[in-house]
């Protein structure tokens, strides 16, 4: 099954201004998107990014081993909104260059420990974790808890231009 990441050049660009903020005490800001699903011709799977959560700034807790910590309640807050909009949840982040960007070790490693906590809340539904870059993105998406996660094969920008970025592979 291929999977199919789309969003408005509109949203994309909203989600960066706002990650770009600067933080008191973190390096980086986090949030989270949400998304809905659908299959197309027959076996892809289509996810179809429709709204942004930015994690408040009182969430974030001051750990200078990471770029950004974000406690619990920002967490609570997100799974929340995934389970009263039945959507599936995206965590975001920002890492500043351009290309297509990939996940750090730690942004393997710590996805692999929260992202499974999402099926908690919406079991039935796709979630993952998303890096943009300054011109491009790249995901992982997890199909159940305990699935591993596997690479966006295809991200769609609606907007003009029409942008179409092949997943990291």
């Amino acid at each position: 099954m291929k999977t199919i990441f789309r969003i408005t050049r509109s949203l994309l660009e909203g989600i960066r201004k706002d990650l770009r903020r600067r933080h008191v005490h973190a390096y980086e800001r986090v949030g989270f998107v949400t998304c809905r699903f659908g299959l197309v011709r027959w076996a892809d799977l289509l996810c179809l990014a429709h709204g942004y959560f930015p994690v408040a700034d009182e969430d974030y807790i001051e750990d200078r081993m990471f770029g950004a910590l974000i406690g619990s309640a920002a967490f609570r807050k997100a799974m929340q909104l995934a389970y009263t909009q039945n959507v599936g949840l995206f965590h975001i982040h920002l890492h500043g260059h351009p290309g297509v960007p990939t996940p750090s070790g730690i942004d393997i490693r710590e996805t692999a420990k929260f992202v499974p906590d999402f099926f908690h809340v919406r079991p039935n539904l796709p979630h993952g974790a998303i890096v943009l870059s300054s011109d491009s993105l790249s995901a992982r998406i997890w199909l159940s808890a305990a699935a591993k996660p596997k690479p966006i094969d295809q991200f769609s920008i609606i907007g003009a231009p029409l942008m179409t970025i092949a997943g990291l592979r």
